[in-house]
Formats: C-alpha cells, sequence, structure tokens
C-alpha cells in the first residue's frame, strides 16, 4: 500500500508539471528584477491613517478549500481584493465595494495543492484506491468532492496519520513547485503606496481535531520566501516547531516572521494554556519566546469570534459575541468543549492569564495584540454582511439555494449550520504607510485592531497628563509625544493613567452605540479579575447608568426589507476616561470594544434576496464591533 501511493503521488506530481505548476528559473529572475521595493514610498513622521486587510485568505491551493469546490487562485483573490471585479466559482459576479489595502493569502502548507493535482492527474497513473477514488470523487460533483475532502482531514487529523495520504518527500516537492508560482504572483501584484501583497501561509496544527493553527505572515518578498518551503504540522504539530522554522527563515535569509493564531474558540483550551504544552508550570523561556514569535491573535472571524465567552464573563452583557455554535466542540467535532476547557479558548482570559504567568515568571507570553481576518476559503475577501460568499465554495450566494439552513458537515459530520457563520472580520492597522515593512512593524508593535466587519476608525492612547481638553487639538500627535498608542505598554507614573479613546462609524455604515473599556487585572489575592466600563455612548441624555448599567440604545432593524435607520447612535464618540478603581500596585491591561447600533445579518439579506428561511435562533440581528489591541500597565518591581 506504502509502496502504491508513493507512485501515486510521483505521478501527481507529473499532472502537476503538466499544469505549469513547476518551479520556473527563468521566472524567477524576472520576477526579482521587477519587484518593487518599499523605499519608494514615504513615511509619515507617525502613523496618520488605518490600513485595511484580511491577514487570512484561502485559495484553491488549499486542499480542503478545492475540495469544497472552490477554483480561483492567488490571482483572483489579489484582483479581487485590491478592488476589481471576479466571477466566483459559482459563476456570480463579486466585487468589493471598497478596497483592501493589504491581503496575506495564506493557503494551507499541508497538503499545499494536492487536491487540485490529485483531481487533475491522468486517473491511469494513480494506482492505489484510495487516491482512484478521491480523484473520482473530487470530479462527480460538489456533493462528492466535500465527502473526500472530509476523509482526507479525518485521516490526516492526527499528523501521525499523515503519511498515509502522501509522501513527505513528494509533497515537499510540489509544495516548493507551488509555493513559487504562488508568491511569483503576490509579487506581481505587490503595489507599496497602493496596495500590499504579502508572503504567507498557514500551518494547520489540529492534534486530535484541536485547533491550533497558526497564519505565518512575512515581511519580505519573493527573494527571500523562495529560498524556503512552508513549515507543515505533519512534521510537528507543537507551535516550537513553527517558531524553530522561523528562527532558520530570519537566520536563513535576513529576512522576518510573525505567527497569528486563530479560532482557538475551538482549541478545547489548549491554545492559551497556564502551563507549558508538554506539562509543568509555565517557563520564563517559553512565554519569552511566544511572545516575541506570536505579537497579534486573530480574535474575530468567520468561525466565531474569541474574544470573550459568558460563562467566562457572566457580568458582561455583550460577551460571546458569535461562538453560539461554536462553543459545543473542538474544530472537527470529535471532542465535546467543557466548561473547563473554556477559560483556554478567548481572549480575554488568555489577557488575563498572561498577567498571571508574568507575576510568576517576569515575562508574559500572552502579550498580544487583536486583529480580525475573514478565513474564506472561497478566494474572495468578504466580510460585509451584504456581500458576504459564504465561508467556502458550497454556501456562495446562489439563486434558489438554501445556504443558510444547512449543516456545516464537510460532507460527512453534523452539529453546526451555515446561519453560525459570522461575516468577518477584518484587521485595522495604524502604519506609516502602506508597505509590507510599515504594516508588517506595526503588527509586531501591535498597534492593530480587530472588527467583525465594519471598517470603524478606532484610536487609543493612554497616558499620565490627558485630559478633555487635549481633544481639542491635535490630540493624535499629543497622544504618541506624551502617552502610548494601543498595543503599547503603560510604565508606572504619577496619579491616575488617563485614556484617550476616539471612535468614528464606519463612513457607509452603522451609527455607534457605546465605547466601553476592558479592563484585566491580577489582584492582591493572586486572582485574575475584569471589568468592563461603558466610558462614552450615544444619546446621553436620554440614556444614563443605572446601577451601572446603561439602557440599550434601540432598534431600527427591518427585517422583511434588510434594513435599519441612523436614526439612534452617533456618527462620532469620543473621551478621555480615567480608571475610577486604579490601583499602581497592580499589573492591568485595559482594551478598548466599540459597539455598533443593531443592524441585519447576512441571513437577513439572504432572506430578502432568494426567501430563506430564518428564525430568532438563528440571531438575524447583531451589534457588529471592533476590538483594540491591549495597552498594558506595568508598575514598578
Amino acid at each position: 500500500m506504502r509502496k502504491a501511493l508513493k507512485f501515486g503521488i510521483a505521478a501527481i506530481a507529473l499532472g502537476a508539471a503538466w499544469w505549469g505548476w513547476r518551479s520556473d528559473p527563468v521566472q524567477d529572475a524576472l520576477t526579482s528584477a521587477t519587484a518593487k521595493e518599499d523605499g519608494s514610498v514615504p513615511l509619515a513622521p507617525y502613523p496618520q491613517r488605518v490600513y485595511w486587510g484580511d491577514t487570512h485568505l484561502h485559495t484553491a491551493n488549499s486542499p480542503d478549500a478545492f475540495g469544497f469546490g472552490n477554483r480561483l487562485g492567488p490571482e483572483q483573490a489579489l484582483r479581487f481584493a485590491r478592488g476589481e471585479q471576479v466571477t466566483a466559482t459559482t459563476g456570480a459576479t463579486a466585487r468589493l465595494a471598497r478596497p483592501l489595502d493589504f491581503l496575506v493569502i495564506a493557503d494551507h502548507s499541508d497538503g499545499l495543492g494536492f487536491s487540485k493535482m490529485l483531481a487533475d492527474a491522468p486517473r491511469f497513473l494513480l494506482p492505489d484506491d484510495r487516491l482512484k477514488r478521491w480523484h473520482d470523487m473530487f470530479n462527480a460533483g460538489p456533493e462528492q468532492s466535500q465527502k473526500a475532502t472530509a476523509e482526507m482531514i479525518d485521516l490526516g487529523r492526527d499528523m501521525k496519520n499523515a503519511d498515509k495520504i502522501a509522501d513527505p518527500k513528494k509533497t515537499a516537492q510540489q509544495a516548493q513547485s507551488i509555493w513559487r508560482a504562488s508568491i511569483r504572483t503576490v509579487e506581481r501584484f505587490n503595489d507599496p503606496g497602493k496596495f500590499t501583497a504579502f508572503l504567507g501561509f498557514e500551518f494547520t496544527s489540529m492534534p486530535n481535531g484541536n485547533n491550533l493553527h497558526r497564519v505565518v505572515m512575512l515581511r519580505d518578498g519573493f527573494d527571500f520566501g523562495r529560498q524556503v518551503v512552508p513549515a507543515v504540522a505533519r512534521a510537528s504539530s507543537e507551535p516550537e516547531a513553527l517558531w524553530d522554522w522561523m528562527d532558520r527563515y530570519e537566520k536563513l535569509t535576513g529576512g522576518r516572521a510573525l505567527a497569528i493564531p486563530h479560532n482557538s474558540n475551538m482549541s478545547n483550551g489548549l491554545m492559551f494554556e497556564m502551563n507549558l504544552p508538554q506539562g509543568g508550570p509555565m517557563t520564563a523561556a517559553y512565554a519569552r519566546r511566544r511572545a516575541a514569535h506570536e505579537p497579534v491573535v486573530e480574535a474575530t472571524q468567520i468561525k466565531g469570534d474569541s474574544e470573550s465567552y459568558g460563562l467566562l464573563s457572566p457580568n458582561d452583557e455583550f460577551a460571546g459575541y458569535g461562538t453560539l455554535g461554536w462553543d459545543k466542540s473542538n474544530l472537527d467535532m470529535t471532542e465535546a468543549t467543557t466548561p473547563a476547557m473554556q477559560a483556554g479558548n478567548y481572549v480575554r482570559e488568555a489577557l488575563k492569564r498572561g498577567l498571571a504567568i508574568e507575576a510568576a515568571t517576569g515575562v508574559n507570553p500572552y502579550r498580544f495584540g487583536l486583529i480580525g481576518s475573514t478565513d474564506s476559503h472561497t478566494g474572495l475577501s468578504t466580510a460585509d454582511e451584504d456581500n458576504f460568499f459564504g465561508k467556502h465554495t458550497g454556501n456562495e450566494p446562489v439563486a434558489g439555494k438554501d445556504r443558510v439552513n444547512p449543516g456545516v458537515n464537510l460532507g460527512t459530520r453534523s452539529g453546526r449550520f451555515n446561519w453560525n457563520y459570522l461575516a468577518g472580520g477584518y484587521a485595522g492597522v495604524w502604519a506609516r504607510a502602506n508597505t509590507r515593512a510599515a504594516i508588517f512593524d506595526a503588527m509586531m508593535r501591535r498597534e492593530v485592531y480587530a472588527t467583525t466587519g465594519p471598517r470603524m476608525t478606532l484610536r487609543v492612547f493612554g497616558g499620565w497628563s490627558f485630559d478633555a481638553a487635549i481633544l481639542q487639538g491635535d490630540w493624535v500627535k499629543a497622544g504618541y509625544d506624551q502617552g502610548v498608542p494601543m498595543g503599547g505598554v503603560l510604565p508606572q507614573g504619577q496619579g491616575v493613567p488617563s485614556f484617550v479613546i476616539s471612535a468614528l462609524k464606519d463612513p457607509i455604515g452603522a451609527n455607534l452605540d457605546r465605547v466601553q473599556v476592558v479592563k484585566g487585572w491580577y489582584g492582591a489575592d493572586s486572582q485574575m479579575h475584569e471589568k468592563v466600563f461603558d466610558v462614552v455612548w450615544s444619546d446621553p441624555a436620554r440614556r444614563q447608568l443605572s446601577d451601572g448599567k446603561l439602557p440599550p440604545v434601540g432598534n431600527t432593524v427591518d427585517l422583511a426589507r434588510a434594513s435599519y435607520s441612523n436614526s439612534i447612535g452617533a456618527p462620532e464618540l469620543a473621551t478621555v476616561w480615567r480608571d475610577p478603581e486604579f490601583d499602581p500596585k497592580l499589573r492591568a491591561f485595559y482594551y478598548v470594544r466599540v459597539l455598533e447600533i443593531p443592524t441585519p445579518r447576512w441571513i437577513v439579506y439572504d432572506h430578502l434576496r432568494f426567501g430563506t428561511k430564518i428564525t430568532p435562533e438563528m440571531q438575524p440581528i447583531t451589534q457588529e464591533r471592533a476590538y483594540s489591541s491591549p495597552i498594558w500597565y506595568e508598575p514598578r518591581t
């Protein structure tokens, strides 16, 4: 069997050459000669605008995306992201109302291009029955293709079984060829100052079905990327193995790499552990290494929000956004999620755990910024409720098709439904220019924020001397001169820290309901604590705090028309807030959460267009939001 499999994979490699996926030294040289450099773009003295992007998009080169039906490659994905009209796999025309500023194509490194190669390979060269059957299923239509993909995922969920699918040496050769072709395309679309195309991939670690995925993003261009093959989880699913790859990459090329954990909500407690993955207390060395390699976390995306959870934050009425359906089990639904696991699944709890670990070791492994991205497997970075193309090609919008009610089953599983998918999210980055170097560096310093899709403009500064008068002048420059921006560390100063907060609505979106500050701290009782403060809100004359609670903003959503009105809420909310419960002896973090007024979800737009049935259980009305990266307060020791 093993010999036959190896022969079959060799045949697939031969087929790959026929379709132009072989490395081409001439094209490599041409790509290098025509690459555009960041240095031609002037840098602002400090970040003056936010850049919008998606760090997590899959094309047909991802084995699951192809298996789900996606036929869009990197070029179509990049054209779409920069605002061009493309044709989706299902034949619909697709275009963003507003282009993105940057994109990371993050195809799965394990099995990179495998499904497409298997489907396209000459069948008579596939002697193994399993490969022949998958070949036939991929070519038999969407339903059979999805079942073949589910079989592959089930077989490979335990990385010990990965070599039963394909020979490692052969797949590495194929991956290098496809990787070079992909990054050659990325290089061609990178246009410093106008649109930034990043080299990247997804490290798909999923031990026993528990999600430990990371997106890897490179600061560098084709000349650096072509020297390596992306790290694969089949070699080792441990995050340290990925960090080793990143270290080798940087030593070999002189380049830079960062990793972005995502979908911690389905890790069954493993993403943000208090102890080492191998057991035993967290060490300073491990904590320091994790913080250095993983400066940001994907807090929201299509497969649910990972910011907070109601069980962990019972006093937060807005906790648990988009967690319905995703909180019951690990990624492949092979193990139920117990209440004890939830603390390791969510970002807010991780931020609190980081303070506790820092108290014990002197190092915080979870000092990360927050971003959102899509994790779309359609090749289309859509995060708008009225223009959502789904998680994968099987739930793209098609007239006469119900994409709301079917189960998320990968052909064989059940328990989640398509309406559980979120139309989100995006990453907002405060950078000095729209270039690889400037955006990457902003992520390293954590000057970033997440949204569930809307493009709200959010700025936060922390300092010791801010007062309300600052908002009358050039407060952004003053924020940099006198304090630290989101993602920064505020050392102990005099008095009580103050925070300058400004939130502007999406220019073509909904008004704002309120701005909140989420505080976490490690107490003198050696316990982790949190509190959510409403700090500024719309219509303050009508809405006043009562017993610490703010009345709802109201609801103008018309489900029958898939509409809402900006007759409530505010286009802008700004304030200078001081922590009324500040204790200078205690480590703490502060991040900002901005809520929009209620608006209809994508399922309501489907109801209007296609007559799809929706029910209250599906939560058709939502309050979309943004999450800033924290500012950490560091007391003197």
